[in-house]
């Protein structure tokens, strides 16, 4: 994946966590840092079925769901589903808040149930299933803002910032390799590039599972958390910036993906480094933040960057 997304290795390490922990991503960027460039890359490098959804105002539920057909077949008909885009390994949510709100909501079940259902039959997904949702946060016109609830379903919240000056240059040399490898005639590729198998997957994650957790870092998670529900605790300043904490998913997220950082890490045990690394991604779209903060340009990882020096591991 590094070699196609250049300047990018926390996001990359990001979505491999996300993989690995077997939860659903919100990549948010400005438009052209590679972010739908990311989510095909790791399919890419997978025995995975890559299904991709662009949200527009006009979408349906059942554009994304699927729906019941009618088949008539020699004088008799019957109604067959026809699964939509959402059936697939990795889905790519592309632009997700610039469908309504009962466009967002087809995903909820998927998401969370691993299941769909249509005219009151429930389809399930497959093993392999994550949905991988973008969106851009500074163009607002013709966008529906994403509910809470939805929110709160994503593992992690993953923000791309622009590459460093020599990154970009980068960039530059492997989009003109691309085009030159494109333009070549077709004889003159190699071998198929190898993918992992699914497998691979299942198995990593049951090692994740049995990654050790000792006592106290699980309260330390859970500190961290609960932090965010009583800011008065800890500082005047979390007080006045904090409106609504983390739900019990927070810490459920930490858990798995402080597991699957450690695991990646090369060890069989968690430490507060590997829930440090992936703090901001896990609470930054599970913090609601008081007008005040929002009017002093308070950012959700500057709240959390406080809990970080607040929270100490007991």
């Amino acid at each position: 994946m590094a070699k196609s997304i250049i300047g990018q290795e926390d996001v990359i390490e990001r979505l491999v966590i996300g993989l690995l922990a077997n939860g659903n991503l919100l990549i948010e960027g400005l438009p052209g840092l590679a972010k739908t460039r990311a989510v095909k890359s790791l399919s890419k490098n997978l025995e995975a079925r890559f299904s991709r959804i662009q949200f527009t105002p006009d979408l349906l539920p059942s554009d994304v769901t699927g729906s019941e057909v009618y088949h008539q077949i020699d004088g008799t008909g019957e109604f067959r589903f026809a699964p939509g885009p959402i059936f697939g390994n990795i889905v790519l949510a592309d632009e997700i808040n610039r469908a309504p709100a009962k466009v967002q909501a087809a995903l909820l079940e998927a998401m969370e149930e691993r299941q769909v259902t249509v005219a009151g039959t429930t389809h399930d997904m497959e093993a392999l299933f994550m949905v991988m949702a973008t969106q851009n946060p500074v163009e607002q016109e013709g966008t529906y803002p994403l509910p809470e609830a939805q929110m709160d379903r994503f593992l992690m919240h993953v923000l791309i910032d622009y590459p460093s000056v020599e990154d970009e240059v980068g960039v530059i040399r492997l989009v003109r390799d691309e085009e030159s490898e494109a333009a070549a005639p077709t004889s003159s590729s190699g071998d198929p590039q190898p993918v992992i198998p699914q497998q691979a997957v299942f198995d990593a994650r049951r090692e994740i599972a049995e990654i050790s957790v000792a006592n106290a870092m699980e309260r330390y998670m859970a500190d961290l958390v609960y932090a965010t529900r009583t800011p008065e605790l800890y500082s005047e300043d979390l007080a006045r910036w904090i409106e609504i904490g983390g739900s019990p998913r927070a810490t459920i997220a930490l858990d798995k993906c402080g597991r699957a950082h450690a695991w990646l890490a090369g060890r069989d045990y968690v430490d507060p480094q590997d829930v440090r690394a992936i703090l901001h991604g896990v609470l930054r779209h599970r913090l609601t933040l008081s007008f005040e903060a929002q009017g002093e340009g308070i950012t959700p990882d500057r709240v959390i960057d406080e809990i970080a020096t607040q929270v100490a591991l007991s």
